[in-house]
């Protein structure tokens, strides 16, 4: 995401649609708009001092990145993520992320992969640092460069489309996730880029995103047995 959006940001930027797409996107995961909760534009719009063109223009936006539902007679509210959603988002993103990788065992530097070495030593060390509360922004940097090391314009793209919908489900699990946790996953993904090896690797991250979607079923106590193993690998 972009840096926090504010009022006056919103009414000096000439794009205003696209600041206040970044402003609900803030609102949704600071939990200031909650899933299913009604976004009323008329509302929006009188507090930022703006018309609703640009609010609505928002509002269409997101809908079109399944952020949004347009739901009759209600107008548009926040989407409730189900366990489906969550199949089809981690499903995704074992392809697309798999894929990454594999190209980027091809693609990385041996800079590349130095720098993901060093930024993981600079992560780790924040292990044991009581200031630092969570390591899951690290995380998903970790995943973000193997994106960018694919050198694929359309997959980044792609995965651009859903990574909001990711963030809105990693939230949810990053509140039982653990710095221990985050550590001791993510070497397994920088291990596989220096092991060069594509066939490993694709089958290293797409167990990677398995294992999180597995852990989300459990954390909600949800069957996920619809959704079996076969499906994945």
């Amino acid at each position: 995401m972009k840096d926090r959006v504010t009022k006056q940001t919103i009414l000096e930027n000439k794009n205003i649609s696209e600041d206040i797409v970044e402003l609900i996107k803030q609102q949704i995961v600071d939990g200031e708009l909650n899933p299913g909760e009604r976004i009323v534009e008329t509302k929006m719009a009188k507090e930022l001092g703006i018309s609703q063109t640009p609010v609505r223009e928002a509002i269409r936006q997101l809908s079109g990145e399944g952020i949004i539902k347009i739901v009759t007679n209600k107008g548009p509210i926040v989407r409730e993520f189900h366990m489906r959603d969550v199949f089809e988002i981690y499903s995704l993103r074992a392809v697309l992320e798999g894929l990454s990788i594999r190209l980027a065992t091809y693609n990385a530097t041996e800079k590349d992969i130095r720098h993901l070495q060093e930024f993981y030593e600079a992560m780790k060390a924040k292990l044991h640092d009581d200031t630092v509360a969570s390591l899951l922004t690290e995380s998903l940097y970790i995943h973000q460069s193997i994106i960018r090391l694919s050198n694929h314009e359309r997959l980044a793209s792609m995965y651009k489309s859903i990574a909001f919908q990711i963030t809105l489900v990693n939230r949810i699990l990053g509140k039982k996730s653990t710095k221990a946790k985050e550590v001791e996953q993510h070497w397994e993904l920088i291990e596989a880029l220096i092991g060069r090896d594509p066939d490993e690797a694709e089958k290293v991250m797409r167990r990677h995103i398995h294992r999180s979607y597995r852990e989300f079923a459990e954390l909600n106590a949800v069957d996920s047995s619809e959704f079996q193993d076969g499906v994945w690998f």
